[in-house]
C-alpha cells in the first residue's frame, strides 16, 4: 500500500511539473493585460501597433506549435520543455530590461515560441506518462493550470502597482526604474521565476516511455514505469504500447479520407471558434475595456483578479463534471450562454449603461460558461476524438488552428474597438457562437464512456 502511495505521488509530481508548462502558458496569456496600457502611452503606440505587441507573440506561438511536434518526436518530448523554459525565462528578462519597441516585441516572440511548444508538448506528454485509468485526469490538470497562471498573473500585476503607487523607493536604481518608472517591465520579470522553476524541476521528471519505446529503449520505459505502476504492470503496458505502435503508421494524406476528414474539420473550427467566440479579448484587452467604460487603472486591474478567480472556479466544476454531463451538453451550454452575455454586454455599451459594476457581473457570466465549457473540454475532445494512429498529427494541426484564431483575436481587438465600437465587437464574438453550437449539436459526436476503439469505429463508419 505505501508502495502505491509512493508511485501516486511520483506520478502526481511528474504531472504537476509537466503542468507548468501550462502555468507559464497562462501567465504569459494575462501578464499583458497588466502591461499594455502602460506601453502603449510609453510608447506612443496606435492601434496597429498596439495589436502587433500582442499579436508578436501569438505569432510566436503559432510557429513554435508548427514545430513542436516534430522537435518532440525527434529529441524527446523533456528536452523540449528544457527549451520552452529557456524561452519563457530569455523573454522575461529581455522584456523587463530592454528599451528598444522592437527588442521588446522580439523578446515577446521569443516567449510566444515557448508558449506554443508548452500548448503541444506538456499535454502530450501527460498523456504519455499516464496510466490510461487517470489520464483524463491528469490532463486536466493542464487546462487547471493554465488558469491558475493567468489568475497568478493578475495577482501579481495587481500587486506590482500597487508597490509602485505605495512604497517609496530610491528615485535612482534598478528597482526604482522596473518598479516605479516603467512599472511594467516589473510585470514581465515576474514571469522569471516561475519559468526558473519550471526549467529546475524538469530535471527530475523521466523521459517519456512512449517515446523511449519508439527510438528503440524498451528497457528504459519499462524502468520509468515500473517506478510509476510498480514491477507487476510495467512489462505489460511496455508491451501494449509497442503493440499499439506498430499499428501507428498513419499519415497526413490518412487525415483526408472521408471520416476522418469530418473529424479534422471538426477539430479545426472548434479549436478555432474557441478563441472567435472572444475569451482573450478578456484576457488580453480587459483592463481597456474596463477603463472604456469608466474603470480606473487600478479597478480594472482588480477586476481582472475576480475574472482569473471565476475562470479558475468554473473551470474545476467543468473537470468534476465533463465525465458526467458529457462534452456536447458542455459545448452547447456554454456556446449558448456565452452568446446570451455577449449580446447583453453590447447592448450595455449601447444604451451607455456600461460604467456600472453591471459590466463586471456580466463579464463575470460569459468567462464561467467558457470555463464550463470551452476551456476544459476543447483539450479533451482534441485529445479523443482521433483515432490513435493519427492523433499527434490531428491534434498538432487543431493546436496550430486554436493558435491562429488567437492570433487573429490579439490583432484585431484594438481596431474592432476603436473602428466598429465595443458594442459591436461584443456583438461579433457572440455571433461566432452560432456556427459553434450548429457544429457541435450536429457534427461532434458524444465521446463520454466510450473507449478509443469505440471512437474510431465511429469515424470508420462515416467513409
Amino acid at each position: 500500500m505505501s508502495a502505491q502511495k509512493r508511485n501516486t505521488r511520483y506520478l502526481t509530481f511528474i504531472c504537476l511539473v509537466s503542468a507548468l508548462g501550462g502555468f507559464l502558458f497562462g501567465y504569459d496569456t494575462a501578464v499583458i493585460s497588466g502591461t499594455i496600457s502602460f506601453i502603449k502611452t510609453q510608447f506612443m503606440m496606435n492601434v496597429v501597433m498596439e495589436g502587433w505587441f500582442v499579436g508578436s507573440a501569438l505569432l510566436g506561438c503559432i510557429i513554435g506549435v508548427a514545430f513542436a511536434g516534430i522537435l518532440s518526436d525527434t529529441f524527446g518530448r523533456k528536452k523540449i520543455l528544457f527549451i520552452s523554459a529557456l524561452l519563457f525565462t530569455i523573454s522575461a528578462i529581455g522584456c523587463m530590461v530592454l528599451q528598444e519597441q522592437f527588442l521588446l516585441i522580439t523578446f515577446r516572440l521569443i516567449g510566444g515560441l515557448g508558449v506554443g511548444i508548452a500548448s503541444m508538448v506538456s499535454p502530450l506528454y501527460i498523456s504519455e506518462i499516464s496510466p490510461p485509468e487517470l489520464r483524463g485526469r491528469l490532463v486536466s490538470l493542464y487546462q487547471f493550470a493554465i488558469t491558475i497562471g493567468i489568475l497568478c498573473a493578475y495577482f501579481v500585476n495587481a500587486f506590482i502597482l500597487s508597490i509602485s503607487q505605495n512604497f517609496s523607493l530610491p528615485d535612482q536604481g534598478f528597482f526604482h526604474w522596473i518598479f516605479v518608472q516603467d512599472v511594467w517591465r516589473a510585470m514581465f520579470g515576474s514571469e522569471t521565476i516561475p519559468a526558473l522553476l519550471f526549467f529546475f524541476l524538469l530535471f527530475f521528471v523521466p523521459r517519456s516511455p512512449r517515446w523511449l519505446i519508439t527510438k528503440g529503449h524498451p528497457e528504459k520505459a519499462q524502468t520509468i514505469l515500473t517506478r510509476i505502476a510498480g514491477s507487476e504492470t510495467a512489462e505489460q503496458e511496455v508491451k501494449g504500447i509497442q503493440k499499439v505502435l506498430t499499428r501507428e503508421t498513419g499519415s497526413f494524406r490518412q487525415l483526408l479520407q472521408p471520416g476522418l476528414r469530418l473529424a479534422l474539420f471538426i477539430g479545426i473550427t472548434l479549436a478555432i471558434l474557441s478563441q472567435l467566440t472572444g475569451i482573450n479579448a478578456i484576457i488580453y484587452y480587459g483592463p481597456r475595456i474596463f477603463e472604456s467604460a469608466g474603470f480606473g487603472i487600478g479597478h480594472s486591474l482588480n477586476s481582472q483578479v475576480i475574472i482569473g478567480s471565476i475562470n479558475v472556479l468554473f473551470t474545476l466544476i467543468a473537470i468534476w463534471k465533463i465525465d458526467k454531463l458529457g462534452r456536447k451538453p458542455l459545448l452547447i451550454t456554454g456556446s449558448s450562454g456565452m452568446m446570451l452575455f455577449l449580446v447583453t454586454i453590447g447592448f450595455l455599451f449601447q444604451t451607455g449603461n456600461e460604467n456600472s459594476i453591471g459590466l463586471l457581473i456580466l463579464i463575470l457570466c460569459y468567462i464561467a460558461f467558457f470555463a464550463f465549457s470551452f476551456g476544459p473540454v476543447i483539450w479533451t475532445l482534441l485529445s479523443e476524438i482521433y483515432p490513435t494512429y493519427i492523433r499527434g498529427r490531428a491534434m498538432s494541426i487543431a493546436t496550430f488552428s486554436l493558435w491562429v484564431g488567437t492570433y487573429i483575436i490579439g490583432q484585431s481587438v484594438p481596431w474592432l474597438l476603436e473602428n466598429i465600437s465595443p458594442q459591436g465587437t461584443f456583438w461579433l464574438f457572440a455571433l461566432m457562437c452560432i456556427p459553434a453550437i450548429l457544429i457541435t449539436w450536429k457534427l461532434v459526436p458524444e465521446t463520454k464512456g466510450k473507449t478509443l476503439e469505440q471512437i474510431e469505429m465511429y469515424w470508420l463508419s462515416k467513409k
